[in-house]
């Protein structure tokens, strides 16, 4: 009889198909299953190719050597431990070695929770915790496990596991507190876990799915899943069990403090499904939406937040149409970045488009700006370029007012670049704050660019101290002159992101007005 370490990724996987031995059955597999004695069956070439739950627990991680002595005895070696081990031969040159329950060392409750911790933290939303909840519960504490959530439409949302590793998942009609007080009563409770013994009758109130699973189980139970009043969440994990408890005496303890482990993570879920709710809510009212359509003009955009929690930051811009054809337009950039820069951007915009609704004059809108956030108390500031696209006679013609701002450039699709001088101060610094307009007329095949300093403040993924810049910035609009508005911002997208690499980066915000046959 020959030996060799078993592959772990292979050895100690449950057997399922005809791999086994001659005459090794779905009895046979079922009875080894529950034993408590650790039984590894080794094949002809003297590799492991099964172990019951009881070896895979004390072989753990580690592949194990079997070791022959004589031709009934040998011992089991893993992780530098021997185990002495029965041998008893099977037909096809099989057999069975077998660790007896005593020489196994009985699982430990803190072994079992600290495995179990990371898990839990680590799993995502709902199903993803009822689901881990399931699997860890499977692997120690039953052969059967349950999830029962309470869901909508007077109903529960169950998770099912059942060792080794068959997994379900599923909504039952929820069974009247009459018929089923035990559980009634746990999906009721707060405060520590209670775990109660669910009687034969009770189980069978259950729908099947529920109850057909545990039928032939020597013992079904449950323990709540609410870990406190406050923490909004009922449940129930039924355990239905075939064998003696992994954890012996100690099986109460494991349940109970698993539950409540579990319990909080599925509040934790449950709270940050709320809160990404309400960010993604958030985001809905601050995100920019796409330009209209405007006869004789066209408008490309890009919007790239700085990365963080949020999907908007403190860059923003804005294009609304008017009746009589033409449209207010604007772009701005909040001091910060992150929820507070975004909130105040949130203000800005809101106000922007009221004051928009009865007043056209740029230098107007960018004083009344001014006075409602030193009003409002706020320590930072904006800045802003805005104005009126008009298309007319074949052009564009564009009024912008300035607070601050990087001055728009123009892209004429004769190659020039040039700056339209708009002078201006902060916006939400000084009361005595002050604000000019220019004038400027887009022909067909013109481009008006208006952009935060996202863009040339990028920095370079090799040295962080260069700056993408102005002079880069002109480049790539005059290699882009001709091209559509859409052509013009590509190109300048993909030069800045080749510019950053997988760099950080601040909010970006691109507004581009074309004049358009």
């Amino acid at each position: 009889m020959v030996s060799r370490p078993a592959p772990a990724s292979a050895a100690l996987a449950p057997m399922t198909g005809d791999g086994g031995p001659p005459g090794f059955d779905a009895f046979g597999r079922a009875v080894l299953e529950d034993v408590r004695d650790a039984v590894f069956l080794q094949d002809a070439e003297g590799a492991v190719r099964w172990a019951n739950p009881a070896a895979r627990a004390l072989a753990g991680e580690a592949a194990p050597r079997l070791n022959p002595v004589a031709e009934t005895s040998g011992h089991i070696e893993v992780a530098g431990r021997r185990h002495p081990a029965r041998v008893c031969a099977l037909p096809g040159g099989w057999h069975a070695w077998t660790v007896p329950a005593e020489e196994v060392p009985q699982r430990h409750v803190g072994d079992f929770l600290a495995q179990a911790g990371p898990r839990l933290a680590t799993a995502h939303g709902r199903h993803g915790t009822a689901r881990v909840i399931a699997e860890l519960a499977a692997s120690a504490l039953a052969e059967t496990v349950f999830v029962l959530l309470p869901t909508t439409r007077g109903r529960w949302e169950w998770w099912s596991c059942e060792r080794p590793a068959a997994q379900g998942h599923g909504r039952i009609r929820r069974v009247p507190p009459q018929a089923a007080p035990v559980l009634a009563a746990t999906f009721g409770a707060t405060g520590r876990p209670q775990f109660a013994p669910v009687p034969a009758a009770e189980v069978a109130t259950l729908p099947p799915v529920v109850a057909d699973r545990f039928a032939g189980h020597a013992d079904v139970s449950v323990v709540s899943l609410g870990p406190n009043v406050g923490a909004g969440v009922t449940g129930a994990l039924l355990l239905g069990r075939r064998a003696d408890p992994d954890f012996g005496a100690e099986q109460a303890r494991a349940v109970v403090e698993f539950a409540k482990a579990a319990g909080t993570a599925l509040a934790n879920a449950q709270r940050y499904a709320r809160q990404e709710e309400a960010t993604r809510g958030l985001e809905t009212t601050l995100r920019p939406v796409d330009p209209p359509e405007l006869d004789g003009a066209r408008f490309e955009t890009w919007y790239e937040p700085a990365g963080g929690v949020l999907a908007v930051g403190g860059d923003f811009f804005d294009v609304l149409a008017h009746d009589d054809g033409s449209a207010f337009l604007v772009l701005g950039d909040i001091c910060g970045k992150g929820p507070e820069a975004a909130a105040l951007t949130g203000r800005v915009r809101h106000a922007l488009t009221a004051l928009a609704m009865v007043e056209r004059d740029g230098r107007t809108l960018l004083r009344l700006l001014n006075e409602l956030l030193i009003a409002g108390g706020s320590s930072r500031f904006a800045t802003l370029v805005l104005g009126t696209a008009r298309p007319s006679d074949g052009g564009v013609g564009l009024t912008l007012a300035s607070g601050g701002h990087p001055a728009p450039l123009i892209v004429r699709r004769s190659g020039v670049v040039e700056e339209v001088t708009v002078p201006g101060t902060l916006v939400g610094i000084s009361p005595q704050a002050r604000f000019a307009e220019a004038e400027v007329r887009l022909e067909r095949g013109d481009v008006c660019l208006l952009y935060t300093d996202g863009i040339t403040e990028a920095r370079n993924r090799h040295d962080q101290s260069e700056l993408f810049g102005d002079d880069r910035l002109r480049s790539v609009l005059a290699a882009a002159a001709g091209e559509p508005a859409r052509e013009v911002v590509r190109r300048l997208r993909q030069a800045v992101r080749d510019w950053l690499g997988s760099s950080a980066h601040d909010d970006i915000a691109v507004l581009a007005v074309e004049c358009a046959d």
